[in-house]
């Protein structure tokens, strides 16, 4: 017996109402706004989405990763109900409650972070990048951070000028924020080692800024927007020692990286390193706005009263979809299974880059994978328009992808962690078609 197809497509793509709606928000849409896919949600459950033409897509985007537990999943929205239905806003400086406590207390008890630890809940993840920096600068009382070639952090204005891309993010929004200063990232299949990384860092503090004047270096343990680039172990050691050594701070970026999508809760984890502070976002509470930092009590506790706030910081209904969120962690082993999906997820890429050496590479932590596209396995030439195609093809065949890279030459998988078996290994196949009528057969 064929097995059972989730998968359905019964229009074109776009179907009828999606086209509507794409025409009718051109005209009231900010044209800015620009719309990835040509498709509108009607419905999502677990790792699936269903347009408005109802065509059944397999979610390979969870929402810029933040869908780990899936959409929808009923413990959360069971939650999200009850606390809606309690009250839905205070401002937690003005009037607290208790969600935010056990947040703190739960989220800090997870961090690889030894010793007492405090959290600081936000909104977005630019937000709590930003305040991150600002808890270093008070801390050190020095101006300066050192950011990464291929590192996304944001779309605010210091979190914008820590991002390592210009189009769209940076085009003519300058001038930017001071006192930023960037340093290679580690890539391998670019030639880049962690030593010369490391290097080039040593002669910034001879060339462009003294050590003294450096509050803190942020860092993605895994490049997110910028291609999926694992740091190698050595990399992240030699960051710490740097920053032991010249009282900086060190700040892992786990926006995109945390909640069980490496196969470790957090990516820091892997390499047995402590940051000073991490930054947490995207699949913390499910889709809900929230965001945090969470770092050393004695670094957290130090600047003055009223420094970080806000109105809408660590709303109840998103904390309460975020305890749930970390229970169904738990209840379901979701990093255990992370690790199993990207296990199956991996050995069909390599399939894959062995069968279209347009494939140059194939790289990532756990389930946070990628794969490369080139011109030419000899010259690496970045081939974004392949990329573009292969998602094009894909969404035609039902699955739903994202670029990634800094020439968005590379295709990344964030996938539910809690997709069945059977639906990955169908949205897999026709990935793999979709290869096979861009690339060739």
């Amino acid at each position: 017996m064929a097995a059972m197809k989730t998968i359905e497509i019964r229009t074109a793509i776009p179907g009828p109402r999606s086209q509507e709606l794409l025409e009718r928000g051109s005209e009231a849409i900010a044209g800015p706004l620009q719309v990835y896919l040509p498709i509108f949600a009607a419905e999502a459950r677990n790792a699936t989405i269903t347009d408005v033409d109802g065509n059944v897509f397999v979610d390979f985007a969870g929402g810029v990763g933040v869908c780990n537990v899936g959409h929808c999943h009923p413990r959360v929205v069971e939650a999200i109900q009850e606390q809606a239905a309690t009250f839905v806003h205070t401002d937690f400086t003005v009037v607290p409650y208790g969600e935010y406590v056990e947040l703190a207390e739960r989220i800090g008890s997870l961090a690889p972070i030894s010793g007492p630890t405090r959290g600081a809940f936000f909104n977005s993840g630019a937000e709590a990048v930003e305040n991150a920096v600002k808890i270093a600068r008070l801390v050190t009382g020095r101006p300066a951070v050192i950011a990464f070639e291929s590192a996304f952090h944001g779309r605010t204005m210091l979190a914008m000028t820590m991002t390592s891309k210009v189009v769209p993010y940076k085009t003519g929004m300058g001038p930017f924020a001071p006192e930023v200063y960037r340093a290679p990232f580690p890539n391998e299949y670019r030639g880049v080692s962690a030593d010369e990384a490391l290097a080039a860092i040593e002669e910034m503090f001879v060339t462009h800024v003294a050590p003294s004047q450096v509050a803190a270096i942020v860092f993605e343990p895994q490049l997110g927007e910028g291609g999926f680039v694992p740091a190698p172990l050595e990399f992240v050691e030699g960051l710490r020692a740097i920053c032991d050594r010249e009282g900086i701070l060190l700040v892992a970026d786990e926006v995109q990286t945390g909640f069980g999508r490496t196969g470790r809760m957090f990516a820091m984890e892997h390499y047995a390193i402590e940051p000073d502070l991490m930054i947490v976002a995207k699949s913390i509470a499910a889709g809900l706005p929230l965001s945090g930092v969470v770092g050393k009590a004695e670094l957290m506790d130090a600047p003055h009263s009223g420094a970080i706030g806000g109105t809408f910081i660590g709303n109840p209904v998103a904390l309460a979809a975020a305890l749930a969120v970390l229970d169904v962690f738990a209840d379901e082993d979701l990093v255990a299974r992370a690790g199993t999906i990207g296990d199956t997820i991996r050995s069909r890429l390599l399939a894959w880059q062995a069968r279209w050496p347009r494939i140059g590479d194939v790289r990532g932590l756990g389930a946070m994978l990628a794969i490369e596209l080139v011109h030419d396995p000899a010259t690496k030439e970045p081939a974004p328009e392949l990329a573009r195609a292969v998602i094009d093809a894909a969404l035609e065949r039902g699955v739903i992808l994202l670029k990634a890279g800094t020439s968005g030459n590379c295709i990344r998988v964030l996938c539910p962690l809690t997709i069945e078996e059977p639906l990955l290994e169908e949205a897999l196949d026709a990935w793999e078609d979709a290869l096979a009528s861009v690339l060739g057969a």
